[in-house]
């Protein structure tokens, strides 16, 4: 399966490694600093669905000058692009696709479940079949609706609860525990599985191996590349933070002081907390909240942090990540330490 699955992506070097697609800061820049080191690099959903085309047609601007770097490639962009199905225009999106031609569409968060998952796999397939259809989930349940859809996907991540944005909100379980049920249940399909929440080095891209994981997405590591489309009040604390069980929590509250509704009742977003959320906690009504994090988003950088307001969406693995650099730099220091650990592991010198 794993030599199959390279065989997609054949710029990709052994263990795979994916930035996933965060809605907004996973732009163009990102995505292809990460292809061109060798793993798969997502661009995430905009805030309007045309704005994810428009990063695709940047994208390629910025492919066609590294053309040297990233090799057999075939026809299709060696980048891909993700979704988040509850929000995005299903017809802006597959004209996209169609025109740009990404190597993987990721889907994410349907309003109606398997059935929009089906109806966007079969509008991406049409236009474009060289497009691969990664799909996201976070429950053994959603794993078995997977099994019988009329259209399988080619790949599936399997999202912990460790993650950061947004997750299962009440039947959400650790990626230790989910990860392996989910791969004997989808055994015989033949579906490669990523694993996704909660690994930010080598460490935990072997341990997912593993647990049965072809490959490895990060996405708070990479709020703190220098390609991500980020502010750096919101970098900063990323890498300041520690303790994910103590410094971050599952609230809808940020969502909706920034403005953000209709997300389906089944997810909510993991953030690293500040005054906004402890003072909501303390009884503040949400008025006032609203009107403190209003003024907050004037105060550039200063707006983030311990003492500030704004929505620091970050998983629980933030106590892994001490510095900023490039997008490259990561990929390759992360296969890095976990080729190595995987070495010892397999001569027992651990």
């Amino acid at each position: 399966m794993a030599a199959n699955l390279l065989s997609r992506y054949p710029w990709v070097s052994s263990p795979f490694l994916v930035s996933a697609p965060m809605r907004v800061m996973s732009g163009p820049a990102l995505a292809v600093a990460v292809s061109r080191a060798g793993g798969l690099g997502f661009i995430g959903p905009g805030a309007k669905t045309q704005d994810t085309s428009d990063d695709l047609e940047e994208a390629s601007s910025l492919l066609r000058q590294a053309a040297n770097s990233i090799s057999n490639t075939g026809s299709a962009l060696p980048i891909g692009v993700g979704y988040q199905l509850w929000a995005d225009d299903i017809n802006i999106a597959v004209a996209g696709i169609e025109k740009y031609k990404p190597c993987a569409a990721w889907l994410y968060a349907p309003r109606r479940g398997p059935q929009d998952f089906d109806d966007w796999s079969s509008q991406i397939r049409h236009v474009s079949p060289e497009t691969q259809i990664w799909i996201q989930i976070g429950t053994l349940k959603e794993a078995k609706q997977l099994l019988q859809s009329v259209q399988r996907p080619d790949v599936v991540v399997i999202q912990g609860a460790e993650s950061g944005g947004h997750g299962r909100a009440k039947d959400g379980m650790g990626l230790m525990a989910l990860l392996p049920e989910v791969a004997d249940v989808m055994a015989s399909s033949q579906i490669p599985l990523f694993a996704a929440g909660g690994i930010a080095d080598g460490r935990g891209v072997a341990a997912a191996m593993c647990l049965g994981a072809s490959g490895a997405v990060m996405g708070t590591r990479f709020l703190a590349a220098s390609e991500a489309r980020i502010s750096r009040g919101y970098q900063n604390e990323v890498v300041r933070a520690s303790d994910g069980a103590a410094s971050t929590t599952r609230t809808l509250l940020y969502n909706h002081l920034r403005g953000t509704f209709g997300w389906p009742e089944e997810y909510s977003p993991r953030t690293i907390f500040n005054r906004s959320f402890i003072e909501q906690q303390q009884g503040k009504s949400f008025e006032e909240l609203k009107k403190l994090h209003n003024e907050a988003t004037k105060a550039g950088d200063k707006g983030w942090g311990p003492e500030g307001r704004l929505a620091t969406y970050a998983g629980a693995a933030i106590g892994l990540i001490h510095e900023v650099k490039g997008a490259g730099d990561i990929v390759h220091d992360v296969r890095e330490d976990a080729l190595n650990r995987i070495g010892r592991l397999r001569s027992n010198k651990i």
